[in-house]
């Protein structure tokens, strides 16, 4: 019967394990972006601090920095946080709203008036 299902499509095979009694669907990972390497650099060039959000100190390659973090909340796009070192990371997820609010902030300021619409 299960390989009946599995040929008649997909659409047979979530009722059917609902009818098992248990449903796997949570444990299905959705597929990457396509376009996730594109939307790394776009968020790095755009990124508007040039030092951690987090301790301030500059980011610096020669320093083994920075380091990319993709913050991640429902209901919100993703949004890049660059830090000096993994502490910051730890540091960072305690307040995560303080800090982005920093970098919020500096886009703004970054954008200046002409961000603005008239």
């Amino acid at each position: 019967m299960l390989l009946a299902a599995l040929l008649a499509g997909a659409s047979s095979v979530a009722p059917l394990a609902l009818a098992a009694g248990h449903d796997h669907s949570s444990m299905i990972q959705p597929a990457a972006p396509a376009d996730q390497a594109a939307w790394l650099a776009k968020a790095k060039a755009d990124y508007p601090l040039d030092t951690c959000v987090v301790s301030g100190d500059k980011l610096e390659a020669e320093m083994g920095g920075p380091i990319d973090y993709v913050h991640k909340e429902a209901g919100k796009p993703d949004q890049l946080v660059r830090f000096c070192c993994k502490a910051c990371v730890k540091d960072f997820k305690k307040e995560p709203a303080k800090y982005l609010k920093k970098i919020d902030d500096a886009a703004i300021a970054k954008m200046g008036h002409s961000g603005h619409m008239h």
